[in-house]
C-alpha cells in the first residue's frame, strides 16, 4: 500500500476540488511530493463565471495565479493539458504550450506519478441538439465567459448606434437551461444591463432593449431544488423582466433563433447553453472505465475501478451514494471529496494503510444568486432531514460566504480577509461592470 517517496502525487485539474486538494497536500508534503497540472495559468471559482459573463466580475482581478498558489501552499505547478496516460507505467503526458505567435513555449512533457487524481471538471452536454455546438456559448471556462461578455458588449454597441439613427435597438439573449447557471446568468445580466445604460448606452432601455429569455424543459426552473425555491426564483426573474418559459424542449438552434419541439421560435442574437454537463471526452479516449455521462467510475473510496493508484473527484467522477444515487456535480461535493482524499493520500504518502471508511456526501443545501442584492435557496439539505428556505439579503450574504470559504481554503484566513476588503474598496473606485 505504500507509495515510492520519489514519485509525487499528481493532481490533474485546478478547479475547486483539485486546487483545494493540492493545497492541503502541499502544505504537508511539499513541492517534491505534490504536483498540480492545469491547462490554465490562473484559477477562477467556476460558480462565479456567470458574473464574469455579465461583466460584474473582472477575471483579471479575480483570477489567482497557479504559480503563486503553488509557491504559497507548497506544491509544484505544471502548465499544460493532459493528453496521454499510461497507467501500467504510471506516467502521464502533458501537451506542449504555444506562445501567442504559434511558436512552442514549453515542450511536451512526461510526468511519473505515485498516485494520480483526476479533477478535470465538466464540459457542456449538447444532447445532440442540431446547431447547439455551433451556435451557442457554454460557460465552461473563464475564456468562454469573457468571450460572451465581449460579444454582448459589441451587440449593445451596435444596438446603441441603431437607436441613435432612429432604428430598432433590441438585443435578444436566450439562455437554454433553468438550472443554477442559467438562472444566475439571467439575473446577473439583467442587473448588469441596468448599469450599462448609465455607462455610455444612454439610448438603450435596459428592461425593453435587452431582452432576456430563459428556456427550461421541465415544468419549473431549478427542478432539483425544493418547489418553494423554484417559485421564488421564478417570481423574482419575471418581476425583473426576464421571460421564463418552462416545458420548452429545444429542437434546433440556428444562427439567429431557437426553435422548440412545439414549433415556437425564439429570436436570438446570442444563445447560452446551460442545459447540462458531461465529463470531458478525453477520459473515455484514455481508455478509463466511464459511466453513461462520461465520468470516470469510482468506488466508495474515490479510487477508479480496476485501475491501481488512480483516483477521481468532482464533476468528472461517477460516485454513488449509499442509496445508489450519484453524488451531484456541485462545488460542495468537490470540496468534501478533496478533504476526504487529502486524508487518504496523506496516509499513503507516509506508508500507512488508508482507513477503510468510504466517502459520504453530506448535502448542506443550495443557494442560487439572483444579483448582487438577493439570493434564494435551501439550507442544511438532508443533513438533519430538513430544508430551511432562505432568500433576500441573508441568502446573498451566505452565497458570498461560499466564495470566501473557497478562497480561505487556498489562500488562508488573513489573506482572504485582506483580499475581500481590497475588493470592497476597488468596487467603489471602478465601474460596476467591466466596459472594455
Amino acid at each position: 500500500m505504500s507509495q515510492t517517496p520519489s514519485l509525487p502525487i499528481v493532481i490533474v485539474g485546478g478547479g475547486a476540488g483539485g486546487l483545494e486538494l493540492a493545497c492541503k497536500l502541499g502544505r504537508r508534503l511539499g513541492p517534491q511530493r505534490v504536483t498540480l497540472v492545469d491547462r490554465q495559468l490562473f484559477h477562477v471559482w467556476k460558480p462565479s463565471l456567470h458574473e464574469v459573463a455579465a461583466g460584474t466580475l473582472d477575471i483579471h482581478q479575480e483570477g489567482l495565479s497557479y504559480e503563486m498558489l503553488a509557491h504559497d501552499n507548497g506544491f509544484a505547478f505544471c502548465y499544460g493539458a493532459l493528453t496521454g496516460l499510461d497507467t501500467a507505467q504510471r506516467r502521464l503526458t502533458v501537451a506542449a504550450v504555444p506562445d501567442g505567435h504559434g511558436d512552442e513555449l514549453i515542450p511536451e512533457r512526461s510526468l511519473a506519478y505515485g498516485e494520480l487524481v483526476l479533477a478535470l471538471g465538466s464540459t457542456a452536454n449538447h444532447f445532440n441538439v442540431p446547431g447547439a455546438a455551433e451556435h451557442t456559448v457554454a460557460l465552461n471556462q473563464p475564456a468562454d465567459a469573457e468571450r460572451f461578455r465581449l460579444r454582448l458588449l459589441r451587440l449593445l454597441t451596435m444596438a446603441e448606434r441603431r437607436k441613435i439613427d432612429g432604428g430598432e435597438g433590441r438585443v435578444q439573449v436566450v439562455i437554454i437551461g433553468g438550472g443554477a447557471t442559467g438562472v444566475e446568468l439571467a439575473a446577473e445580466l439583467r442587473e448588469a444591463g441596468q448599469v450599462l445604460t448609465r455607462y455610455g448606452f444612454q439610448h438603450l432601455d435596459a428592461r425593453h432593449d435587452l431582452r432576456l429569455t430563459l428556456l427550461e424543459g421541465a415544468d419549473r426552473i431549478l427542478a432539483p431544488l425544493p418547489e418553494k425555491v423554484s417559485a421564488s426564483a421564478t417570481a423574482l426573474l419575471r418581476e425583473r423582466g426576464v421571460e421564463v418559459v418552462t416545458q420548452c424542449r429545444v429542437a434546433r438552434i440556428g444562427p439567429s433563433a431557437v426553435e422548440d419541439s412545439a414549433g415556437r421560435v425564439f429570436p436570438a442574437d446570442v444563445v447560452v447553453w446551460a442545459a447540462g454537463i458531461q465529463a470531458p471526452p478525453l477520459l473515455a479516449a484514455l481508455g478509463l472505465p466511464v459511466a453513461r455521462g462520461g465520468q470516470v467510475e469510482v468506488d466508495g473510496t474515490l479510487a477508479v475501478k480496476g485501475v491501481p493508484h488512480l483516483h477521481a473527484l468532482g464533476d468528472n467522477a461517477a460516485c454513488a451514494q449509499a442509496d445508489g444515487r450519484p453524488v451531484p456535480p456541485r462545488a460542495q461535493a468537490a470540496h468534501q471529496q478533496a478533504s476526504y482524499l487529502a486524508g487518504r493520500l496523506l496516509r499513503l504518502a507516509r506508508g500507512q494503510a488508508p482507513r477503510a471508511r468510504p466517502f459520504v456526501y453530506r448535502d448542506h443545501g443550495s443557494l442560487v444568486s439572483l444579483g448582487t442584492r438577493s439570493s434564494v435557496g435551501n439550507l442544511m439539505g438532508n443533513l438533519f432531514g430538513a430544508n430551511w428556505f432562505v432568500q433576500g439579503l441573508l441568502a446573498r450574504l451566505m452565497y458570498t460566504s461560499l466564495h470566501l470559504m473557497h478562497h480561505q481554503a487556498v489562500l488562508g484566513t488573513l489573506r482572504t480577509a485582506v483580499l475581500a476588503f481590497a475588493r470592497f474598496l476597488v468596487k467603489r473606485a471602478t465601474p460596476l461592470v467591466k466596459l472594455h
